[in-house]
């Protein structure tokens, strides 16, 4: 099943054109890094994805994420799509006033889930996901940055997402910390989701394959083997 399905998509910041002809598609279970320069187009493409910004389509294309046309997505279906997705970003954005239980607890109530005996099971489900299971009681300011992403992929992992949405989720962390991450992402990949992450790091490329797509020249190009080795001889 195909959960991002582009064709002849504009990515524009404002008034600014970012990438055009944009057409990609990702089926579940896919592992698919987004990588290009800073500034070429890359967290813009993911905003659009999680409905932030808005995809531009001329008569003869589409931008589809979980079975949503994303060109006729009124604004008060967003959080309803937003629920189907697990977005991972590089600051981690945690509650800093309450603990990691509660910042998973306020997300659940947030996108309908009832019951509280529930809702405990799925927090411990998810942390036990990321080797956190024994932080719950802890404060966002007392964990390492490392386990601050831990808990925010298992946030993200709550409503058993079929897309994974990650914006340098290993950029503020040390090598083997961020591998440390990268691991636990391939394993929810395996479970059947499908995972798009940005990194600027080429080493996870080669670490843990995955497709390559890349923003460059304001175009968004698949980069296999062959098209890899041109780009080198030409750099």
């Amino acid at each position: 099943m195909k959960v991002i399905d582009y064709q002849n998509v504009e990515v524009r910041q404002a008034d600014m054109h970012v990438l055009g002809q944009v057409s990609f598609s990702v089926e579940e279970g896919d592992f698919v890094y987004l990588i290009g320069k800073v500034g070429s187009g890359k967290s813009s493409l993911l905003k659009t994805l999680y409905a932030e910004l808005d995809p531009i389509c001329g008569p003869d294309g589409h931008a589809v994420v979980l079975d949503e046309d994303l060109t006729r997505l009124k604004r008060k279906k967003v959080p309803a799509l937003r629920r189907q997705l697990g977005v991972i970003f590089q600051d981690f954005q945690l509650l800093t006033d309450r603990n990691v239980y509660d910042n998973l607890y306020f997300v659940l109530k947030a996108t309908g889930w009832k019951g509280k005996q529930q809702m405990r099971q799925r927090i411990f489900e998810v942390l036990d996901l990321v080797g956190m299971e024994t932080k719950g009681y802890k404060m966002p300011h007392e964990l390492s940055g490392g386990e601050q992403q831990r808990i925010s992929i298992a946030r993200a992992l709550l409503n058993s997402p079929k897309l994974i949405l990650a914006d340098e989720p290993t950029g503020n962390l040390d090598p083997e910390t961020g591998r440390q991450i990268i691991e636990i992402l391939h394993r929810v990949r395996q479970n059947g989701a499908a995972v798009v992450m940005i990194t600027h790091n080429p080493g996870w490329l080669e670490e843990y394959p995955g497709r390559v797509l890349k923003c460059i020249d304001r175009h968004l190009v698949e980069e296999t083997a062959t098209n890899k080795t041109e780009t080198n001889n030409n750099e």
